[in-house]
């Protein structure tokens, strides 16, 4: 049985119809699958390598995503794990005095629970058990909005750089839980998952608010994109010189 894949990295937009001149148009991602939920639509694109980034719409009068839009605007709302058991992974959380919120087990084929960011180094960590990747195509490619006439080649979605205070907690969270490969150097953990495209890079500065810096890529065309947080996507991009390293 395949082991944790560290599965999309997700952002929270006011309309998902803003997304594809940036994912597409720019960054040449592929429609995966979408799809609704009373609470809000999410979209999925997919990059060079099977790396993905996923929007979210809010719907509704109010709810999570509103909320998260209110105070922080667009930007980087969670990252998704899919695990071979979600009770056990919730039952590793628990070991490790997390907390469990959002569980929802009732459908099979697609059982989810969440951590909190006040206590996941200040992002929602999403854990998944799913019989389906997601990459099948059919109908869900249809919820997308429509993407721009002849996109560029994908560029390749490395993974999520995040900062922390202390290296304890990012141990406990990345490894103990999401049981995550470590490699270790210059202040930064670096986590990978057999068989997941995508990586994070956790730097260790207590001085800085913690929680995601920036989605990285890698790309073999430049790229016209802001040095800060996109204006759309409110997420900051970082180029890559390879999905080994940072330039």
């Amino acid at each position: 049985m395949p082991g944790i894949l560290f599965d999309h990295i997700a952002i929270a937009l006011e309309r998902m119809a803003d997304a594809p001149a940036v994912l597409a148009g720019l960054l040449g991602g592929v429609p995966a699958h979408g799809g609704s939920s009373t609470m809000y639509r999410f979209g999925q694109w997919r990059f060079k390598g099977g790396g993905r980034l996923e929007i979210l719409e809010p719907t509704g009068a109010d709810g999570f995503l509103h909320r998260f839009l209110r105070e922080r605007g667009p930007g980087i709302h969670h990252v998704t794990f899919r695990v071979p058991s979600l009770r056990e992974a919730c039952e590793r959380a628990r070991a490790q005095g997390y907390d469990i919120i959002g569980l929802d087990d009732s459908d099979p084929d697609w059982k989810e629970a969440f951590l909190h960011p006040r206590q996941a180094l200040g992002i929602v960590v999403q854990l998944a058990e799913s019989r389906w990747s997601g990459d099948e195509g059919g109908s869900p490619r249809r919820t997308l909005p429509a993407a721009p006439a002849n996109p560029p080649p994908p560029v390749t979605i490395v993974g999520l750089r995040m900062v922390a205070h202390v290296r304890e907690p990012v141990r406990r969270q990345w490894e103990a839980i999401l049981e995550g490969r470590c490699t270790e150097g210059s202040g930064q953990l670096v986590y990978r998952w057999p068989g997941s495209p995508m990586r994070l890079r956790v730097a260790i500065d207590p001085s800085r608010d913690e929680g995601p810096l920036a989605i990285e890529y890698a790309s073999e065309r430049p790229l016209a994109l802001p040095s800060g947080r996109h204006p759309v996507l409110g997420a900051v991009f970082t180029r890559t010189d390879s999905p080994e390293g940072p330039a």
